[in-house]
């Protein structure tokens, strides 16, 4: 059953050209799907569509058969930058979906404590962002998105600015925590490697729609399975469908 379906959108901001034409997504309930493509395809605005965040020139966006609203319960998102208020401490930070509407309840920021020592965070709970790395960072925003317990985390990029071995480490975070909410999880990356690891379909966007989905069936998500033939060869076939040169032999 589809949790996210996006029907011939089309979205255009004023004066220019369409970003977004003729776009056509289904998401199941519980998949995790990664969007890739060439900067400038409509990858950020085919999410921002999802999330109710911009509302199409034409087509029809639907989540659980109705029109998304933004901001929602329902929808989680985490931006490329953490954004997170640097006069509030991280526990704060991850309550702020909750503290924008009323005061947190004892089992909201018990939850949110929760969210914090599975990302590691415990012990920096009462920090202040600056105090915090830039992948500490991005887990506290992860933290965020999550503690409404939404059914649908969209991600635009969180990754991109980290190294490679924080990536790494969040990407895992990001696949047991998802797994263990039964979460579905619309992923923006440049990273084919990244696509290739997180997702179980990944969706080539050319031109502003799906110009291909490549289901991945991996045997395991652990750090192995990136050096395993299956992975290489899937990492092939997505770099094919964005016509990017072909690795030499």
């Amino acid at each position: 059953m589809s949790i996210l379906s996006l029907r011939d959108v089309r979205f255009s901001f004023p004066g220019w050209p369409p970003t977004v034409e003729g776009a056509n997504l289904e998401v199941e309930e519980g998949a995790f799907h990664c969007l890739v493509g060439r900067s400038g395809c409509g990858k950020t605005t085919l999410l921002k569509l999802a999330a109710g965040l911009l509302a199409p020139n034409a087509g029809h966006v639907d989540f659980r058969s109705r029109h998304p609203q933004a901001p929602g319960r329902d929808i989680g998102f985490v931006f490329q930058s953490p954004n997170l208020l640097e006069w509030r401490s991280v526990i704060d930070n991850v309550l702020l979906p909750v503290a924008l509407h009323r005061r947190p309840t004892a089992q909201e920021r018990d939850r949110a404590c929760g969210l914090l020592a599975q990302l590691g965070l415990a012990a920096h709970a009462h920090k202040v962002p600056g105090q915090l790395s830039g992948g500490q960072q991005s887990r506290v925003a992860l933290a965020r998105a999550l503690v409404l317990q939404p059914s649908l985390l969209l991600l635009d990029e969180p990754f991109a600015a980290l190294d490679a071995i924080t990536r790494e480490e969040l990407q895992r975070d990001l696949q047991r925590m998802r797994h263990e909410a039964g979460t579905t999880v619309l992923f923006v990356t440049h990273d084919i490697a990244e696509a290739v690891y997180l997702a179980d379909r990944v969706d080539v966007i050319e031109g502003g729609r799906i110009a291909q989905q490549i289901p991945i069936a991996l045997p395991s998500r652990n750090a192995g399975v990136r050096y395993s033939a299956g992975f290489g060869r899937y990492c092939i076939q997505v770099r094919d469908a964005l016509h990017l040169e072909a690795v030499p032999a």
